[in-house]
């Protein structure tokens, strides 16, 4: 799997390109309130010399910022070669113009403007910091991210999307008060691009003691998806949860049989084990036993394992 689309919603909010109306055309703006703004600058198309600082001014002097619930930020200009550091300075100096901004995104990257791996972030921390009532943050991309440990009040969704998730990030985010978390998606990767989180980094989320509210969790995309598997079967936090997403990796049959064995799962609406390398006898016992007992088991994207050199790969489904 790449990342080939955009997001198309964010906040429940269908997603809407900016791009500056022509004199006298202000009028075919959607209500600031009623999409998701995305703001995105490629410097292959986009007519601005001052680069994506030029666009970001022009979107505060196009749209009511008042009313904002929702930003996408996209491209700023070159990911793979400029980190996102200006972005976040932009967002953090003009926050007393969104007073209504519920959700943030950045990084909406595709791979035709850059592999995941190739995304440089920055320390985004300052944005949460930033805007005390955001209720969902999301970045995608982990070169040359950073997190830093915060109490956030209001945040409710967070989800950080990277083919190599540093541990420092895992164990900020370990290390937070989020009273308010209700979702936490966690794209781990491999260690390849930077993904070196443990087992260990991740127990403070299994815990159950770290975030109160939380009720789906997302630890996916891992090369160490059976032994994360294995952990989540006796994991104190699976008994509150709605949904548990362990999509993505290198999912096989010993995970799925942890799953299985350990304790009950039959109280989760969504069990999202998509991308695996699963047997057809070991999915059919998911289905029987979860699946008959009403949870929605995400069985989709069988993959087969590759043979090379007397050596068996199994990968996960966002890398490089």
């Amino acid at each position: 799997m790449t990342i080939h689309g955009h997001l198309s919603e964010l906040h429940a909010l269908p997603a809407h390109d900016f791009v500056p109306p022509e004199p006298g055309e202000e009028g075919a703006l959607p209500a600031a309130d009623s999409v998701a703004w995305r703001v995105a600058y490629s410097i292959y198309s986009d007519p601005f010399p001052g680069g994506f600082s030029s666009l970001w001014q022009s979107f505060l002097e196009t749209v009511d910022t008042t009313a904002v619930r929702a930003l996408i930020i996209g491209s700023w200009g070159e990911p793979s070669e400029d980190d996102s550091g200006s972005v976040v300075e932009q967002l953090v100096s003009d926050a007393d113009r969104f007073p209504a901004l519920e959700a943030v995104f950045i990084g909406d990257v595709v791979m035709e403007e850059a592999e995941i791996s190739w995304i440089m972030q920055s320390d985004v921390t300052p944005v949460l910091e930033a805007y005390p009532r955001l209720r969902e943050f999301g970045v995608r991309g982990g070169t040359g991210l950073v997190f830093r440990p915060l109490r956030h009040e209001h945040l409710e969704t967070l989800a950080f999307e990277a083919g190599g998730l540093p541990a420092a990030v895992v164990r900020a985010v370990a290390a937070s008060e989020l009273p308010a978390l209700k979702q936490l998606e966690l794209w781990l990767g491999v260690s390849d691009y930077g993904g070196d989180a443990t087992l260990e980094d991740l127990a403070p989320f299994l815990s159950g003691d770290r975030f109160p509210a939380l009720r789906s969790l997302g630890l996916k995309n891992s090369e160490l998806q059976d032994e994360i598997a294995a952990a989540v079967a006796g994991a104190p936090v699976v008994a509150r949860l709605h949904t548990l997403d362990l999509s993505m990796g290198t999912l096989t049959d010993a995970g799925a049989e942890a799953l299985l064995s350990g304790q009950p799962l039959t109280h989760l609406q969504q069990l999202d084990l998509s991308h695996h390398f699963l047997s057809d006898a070991v999915m059919e016992r998911l289905r029987e036993e979860l699946g008959g007992a009403g949870v929605d088991v995400d069985l989709s994207d069988q993959e087969k394992p590759h043979e090379y050199n007397g050596e068996t790969w199994r990968y996960v489904a966002v890398s490089e």
